[in-house]
């Protein structure tokens, strides 16, 4: 009975998602509809849309996965990193992104980077979506495999089915309402989402027997709650966390400046000066929602230690713990398994708000960029949006066969995906937003360079340990950033016309 009663919630969910598909449809009578919603979204659509659609499956599966399995700091630095990324992103790009693209004309990031260096030849739009295809998939792939964990681990279901079913899904309401279907999809998920981790904590603490019994179990974990130290549940062993590991983490906040799915939010507000206000809302949202979900991994481990919820065997296993904990709320009658649906829609959630923001500026990467933008083939509005449909559905088959092993860690998959965004396209915005002598050769070194040292330091550096072990994010940022500083001061100034139109729009207030 249980499990019926969280499969309607469920079902009632998916299908209320479809149905915003469905009623967004008629909006789209354009590609500038499709792709950007007209640049018409009020501020707390924005707000709660970009973050929900940055939060993904691993502030539910991933977070939670790491703090139960290694305490602490690693989650807690990572989060400090991500609230900050987040905030100065508000601060110092999102007001300055939506002017400078309107005054361009620009309705993706890759064509925003052509038209403010004045790249003719549309090499800067090329290589742009190419990055973004290349990095979305395993992005989009880690979003599909904690929907195939999802069911998998609730109802005994076959994991690579789950996986099919849930990407169908998610691509067949991002194609029917394009960008508007995915960013008010996305406010309502945020919805839920909090939900979930207010349900699951409040549950949690009760079954561990209390707070001071978390906190008693917690404790005698050698470095499970120190800052500086990480302790491991398996083997108890202790593991320093010094200043350069600290570092590492906390650069996961540099990505911020180069995720596709959050400029665009940034770029589709219908206001400017109401950004403000999607500053302060997203902020609050995303420091709440992470510290919940640390917190419910240490939760878990209560629970664990209470013997009211089975151990895990490896951090990956461990990423399914709300889940696990949902479980045992839907024992409690028809009222409390509903609520478990809803805990379990929130999982999902967390996962389709971010699936279809990538797969939509995937698609429009591949139609208005690729084919449109570099090989400049003239195509109609209706044809532009068909190509963004089919790219979008192509894209997803990919991130299902790449995610197709039940055993791969979602926090694992992101990590890589959001260092490959952050280092080619974080220090080529900043430097687009505020250095006026950029050129649109350093842009294209800062991207290729960055892009690149992301696999190099990651397959080939990062193996060797030590003081090499660092997250690739951090030097693969750094590179980019010299890169575009070298490159650009060795090659002749922008035009005065482009020049002009960055001193027109840093004049506006």
């Amino acid at each position: 009975m249980a499990n019926i009663c969280i499969l309607i919630s469920i079902v009632f969910y998916l299908l209320f998602m479809v149905g915003v598909g469905l009623w967004y449809t008629r909006r789209n009578t354009s590609a500038d509809d499709f792709y950007l919603g007209g640049r018409k979204l009020g501020p707390y659509v924005t707000a709660m849309s970009a973050e929900a659609s940055d939060m993904s499956s691993w502030l539910l599966m991933g977070l939670p996965g790491l703090a139960f399995f290694n305490g602490l700091a690693d989650p807690f630095w990572t989060a400090a990193g991500l609230a900050l990324g987040t905030y100065l992103n508000w601060l110092l790009v999102a007001k300055r992104l939506r002017r400078y693209s309107a005054e361009l004309g620009a309705i993706t990031v890759p064509e925003f980077f052509t038209k403010r260096f004045g790249d003719r030849r549309r090499l800067l739009q090329g290589l742009a979506a190419l990055v973004i295809l290349v990095f979305f998939v395993p992005y989009t792939a880690s979003g599909f495999a904690a929907c195939g964990k999802l069911f998998s681990t609730l109802f005994g279901w076959d994991y690579a089915l789950c996986m099919a079913v849930s990407a169908v899904i998610i691509v067949g309401y991002t194609v029917l309402g394009g960008f508007w279907a995915a960013s008010v999809t996305d406010l309502i998920q945020s919805v839920i989402m909090t939900v979930a981790l207010a349900a699951v904590l409040v549950f949690g603490v009760s079954s561990a027997g209390g707070m001071g019994a978390v906190l008693d179990n917690a404790g005698r974990v050698a470095g499970y709650l120190r800052l500086d130290a990480m302790g491991n549940v398996l083997t108890g062993e202790t593991v320093s966390y010094g200043l350069l590991t600290i570092v590492s983490t906390m650069a996961w906040g540099l990505g911020y400046f180069g995720m596709p799915h959050i400029l665009l939010r940034f770029m589709a507000i219908e206001d400017a000066d109401k950004l403000k206000v999607s500053r302060r809302v997203g902020t609050v949202w995303v420091v709440i929602s992470m510290a919940i979900a640390i917190f419910i991994g240490i939760v878990g481990y209560g629970m664990v230690s209470a013997g009211a919820l089975e151990g895990f065997s490896s951090a990956s296993a461990a990423e399914a713990i709300i889940v696990s904990i949902a479980k045992l709320i839907s024992r409690h009658g028809v009222l409390a398994a509903l609520l478990a649906g809803l805990i379990l829609a929130g999982i999902l959630a967390s996962t389709m708000s971010t699936a279809d923001s990538q797969l939509l500026a995937a698609s429009s990467s591949a139609s208005h960029d690729l084919l449109c933008g570099l090989f400049r083939m003239d195509l109609s509005q209706k044809r532009k949006m068909l190509v963004a449909r089919v790219t979008l559905a192509v894209i997803a088959v990919l991130g299902v066969l790449l995610a197709r092993d039940p055993n791969s860690s979602v926090f694992t998959i992101v990590s890589f995906a959001w260092a490959g965004f952050g280092a080619a396209f974080g220090p080529t915005m900043l430097a687009a937003l505020f250095w006026k002598r950029t050129t649109w050769q350093g842009a294209l070194a800062g991207m290729l360079s960055g892009g690149a040292m992301v696999f190099v330091w990651k397959f080939a550096v990062k193996p060797m340990g030590g003081v090499w072990g660092i997250y690739e994010l951090l030097p693969a940022f750094l590179v980019s950033l010299a890169a575009i500083i070298v490159v650009s001061l060795a090659t002749p100034a922008p035009e005065q016309e482009i020049t002009d139109t960055f001193d027109a729009v840093r004049a506006v207030k």
